[in-house]
């Protein structure tokens, strides 16, 4: 198979993160193929025994098995990894696969790992539930408080887990202080960027180590496909990563990445242009609401910070009904463009209700400590009309009473 000039880190550097994102890490066989191919395979076939020994000890180059490498796969790897700024990436099969490999590819009983309380359920579920099972001690702290994070370290701590903007409450962490705080520390920071995408936000130039991303939300983008992918050093990948995705079987699908290749191609565009709906959307709700989070808005307490590490102000408006559960539901039932669902980062808007849904596996005291409440609506603008947007959340407020 031939390779393009995709997979040359050396010339693929110097483009511009558009260029990247159609470009950087296809490969092309002699067919000559515009779009990258499908490779649908377990397992590949050696000239001779020769050659398979020594694709196996690594003297040769070439794929062996698609649970640790497949040429499809490699496209992506190589694409988000060029995208992000990293040495290295591993595609894996859904979001969760991914955070749960960040973190628990390097540790080990004994371990202790700091991480901010406002995190996705289930990677809040993995520092409260999961590590602890495995003698890996966990200190949940105020993401936004600089002194708890350092308050909380310990001779052990070999990790820092953040989420920023936060899932769903849009808390904002200082990345580029918590990324000192952790070096100094002697620890690593893994920062979860799901909201942000690459697009607006690249913590590896902030000081972040390793980054995760759940591909299934914006980088798929149309709500057809799971994925995950982590980003890290080649250091760690050797000594951690790697050996951690092919003992496990973490991978991700051949097909799965294919599909997440075509998502890239236009995720730049698609993000912008739903930064531009959530501007609109969230000016609309924050004059009939008076919690309406959004970045843009001048109401928001970190805007500053969000938007000194933040292109843009994001895809999500997330605002809290005073009326609690009764006119949250009131008003997700009066929606007629956008739909109800737990998903995000979709072309098509997606209306959440956090308490009931994404979050309902922490306990309530959790979720309140989150500022997670039942009034509270997590609000995924899509690539909708605005003006049609704005008219379908006039009218379900409208609706709910509000």
């Amino acid at each position: 198979m031939k390779l393009r000039t995709g997979l040359d880190k050396s010339l693929t550097s110097t483009w511009a993160r558009q260029t990247q994102m159609v470009r950087a890490g296809s490969m092309r066989s002699d067919f000559g193929e515009m779009s990258e191919a499908l490779f649908l395979t377990s397992a590949f076939s050696y000239e001779n025994a020769e050659e398979a020994e020594a694709r196996f000890d690594g003297r040769a180059e070439g794929f062996t098995y698609s649970r640790q490498t497949n040429p499809t796969v490699a496209m992506f790897e190589h694409r988000m990894a060029a995208i992000e700024g990293a040495d290295v990436g591993r595609a894996t099969g859904t979001g969760m696969a991914a955070m749960t490999a960040a973190l628990l590819a390097s540790l080990r009983a004994g371990d202790h790992v700091v991480g901010a309380r406002a995190l996705f359920g289930s990677c809040r579920w993995l520092m409260d539930e999961q590590l602890p099972r495995f003698g890996i001690e966990t200190t949940v702290v105020d993401g936004t408080d600089l002194n708890a994070w350092k308050a909380a370290i310990k001779p052990n701590t070999k990790l820092f887990f953040t989420e920023t903007p936060a899932n769903p409450t849009l808390e904002i962490v200082d990345l580029k202080a918590l990324a000192d705080l952790a070096h100094n520390a002697g620890a690593l920071l893994v920062v979860d960027n799901v909201f942000a995408t690459p697009v607006l936000q690249r913590p590896m130039e902030l000081g972040a180590d390793i980054v995760a991303y759940s591909t299934t939300k914006h980088i798929d983008g149309q709500g057809r496909c799971l994925g995950g992918v982590v980003l890290c050093s080649k250091e760690f990948d050797e000594q951690h990563l790697y050996p951690f995705y092919r003992h496990t079987g973490c991978a991700m699908s051949p097909f799965n990445a294919w599909v997440m290749l075509k998502g890239l191609e236009t995720l730049s565009l698609r993000v912008h242009a739903m930064c531009d709906n959530a501007e609109k959307v969230a000016a609309s709700i924050a004059k009939r609401v008076t919690d309406t989070r959004h970045p843009n808005l001048a109401s928001f307490e970190q805007q500053n910070l969000a938007l000194s590490q933040m292109e843009r102000g994001g895809t999500m408006v997330v605002f809290e009904l005073p009326g609690g559960r009764e006119q949250a539901f009131a008003f997700m039932n009066a929606l007629k463009i956008v739909d109800i669902s737990n998903n995000l980062g979709d072309s098509r808007s997606i209306a959440t209700h956090p308490w009931s849904t994404t979050h309902k596996a922490l306990s309530e005291e959790s979720r309140l400590e989150l500022g997670i409440t039942p009034g509270l609506i997590r609000f995924s603008v899509g690539l909708e009309d605005a003006n049609d947007l704005v008219q379908d959340v006039n009218q379900a407020l409208d609706a709910a009473g509000v």
